[in-house]
């Protein structure tokens, strides 16, 4: 595995699990469970050491698998962040969505903690008010944010008593709006991790500078969808699958590094190219 340096200096893995969708997506959904618990586990012994998930995945049920599978390993060796909902971000809110999340991942504290979204009607100092005593009782390690703009980031900034560890959102060859509106700029600048999901969504894998790479590497799309992005400079990501196959061929993009030319071919490579 490679690893991208948190501001607290924690390694965090640069290619991560994300769960959405494993035990339902808005509604919770049994019928595979104990498959769903098989594929974390299988994605584990892989190397996916960091398991992405969230409250609202399943309407809960996502996190009880991770929190399932988890059982099969050490739980110093797993990366574990989850997410609070904007519909809990008041003070009371995210003191009653962390005991929920901690019980249902059956284990004492979240490795990273992060505000799903940002919330339109409650103001984040209310929220950083818990997430800061979130971290200072432990059961909490780091908080962080996700789909925030620069402005939010910088707020939220101001409000934590700790380092914002990440902002999680979307990017990847064909979605460059943290590019532009100044997001990953702003990231780098503060030496925060942006953490890139849906990396190969909206059309990437059958892009034409896409394909044609892989087919001229010998390698999947996907793996050069990927690579592309945590080549780049504190950049990680959390691509998403329940395919073993899917997710060997994704973590086999840390086998390879595409040149410099290929990094800039794929930088200038647009939609309608």
């Amino acid at each position: 595995m490679q690893y991208e340096k948190l501001p607290d200096g924690t390694q965090i893995p640069v290619l991560g699990l994300g769960t959405w969708q494993m035990g339902g997506g808005s509604s919770a959904d049994y019928s595979r469970d104990d498959e769903m618990v098989g594929i974390i586990e299988q994605a584990v012994d892989m190397g996916y050491t960091h398991l992405d998930t969230a409250e609202v995945y399943g309407k809960n049920h996502c996190e009880e698998l991770v929190g399932r599978a988890m059982k099969a390993f050490n739980r110093g060796d797993l990366f574990i962040t989850t997410k609070v909902s904007p519909d809990h971000a008041t003070y009371d809110g995210v003191h009653n969505a962390i005991q929920g999340s901690l019980k249902r991942l059956d284990t004492d504290y979240v490795d990273l903690y992060l505000i799903h979204w940002p919330s339109k009607d409650i103001p984040q100092s209310e929220t950083f008010r818990a997430m800061n005593e979130l971290v200072a009782d432990g059961r909490v390690r780091r908080v962080g944010v996700s789909n925030y703009n620069v402005e939010q980031m910088q707020e939220a900034i101001d409000l934590c008593d700790t380092a914002i560890a990440t902002n999680q959102v979307r990017y990847n060859l064909l979605d460059r709006k943290v590019v532009q509106n100044g997001v990953l700029g702003f990231c780098r600048e503060q030496s925060i991790p942006l953490t890139a999901y849906s990396p190969v969504k909206g059309g990437v894998l059958e892009h034409a500078a896409v394909q044609v790479m892989a087919r001229a590497r010998g390698v999947s799309p996907a793996q050069i969808a990927i690579r592309w992005l945590i080549q780049q400079p504190g950049v990680i990501t959390i691509p998403m699958s329940q395919d073993l196959k899917h997710l060997r061929d994704n973590i086999a993009a840390l086998s390879f590094e595409l040149s410099p030319e290929e990094m800039e071919r794929l930088d200038n490579a647009g939609i309608g190219d």
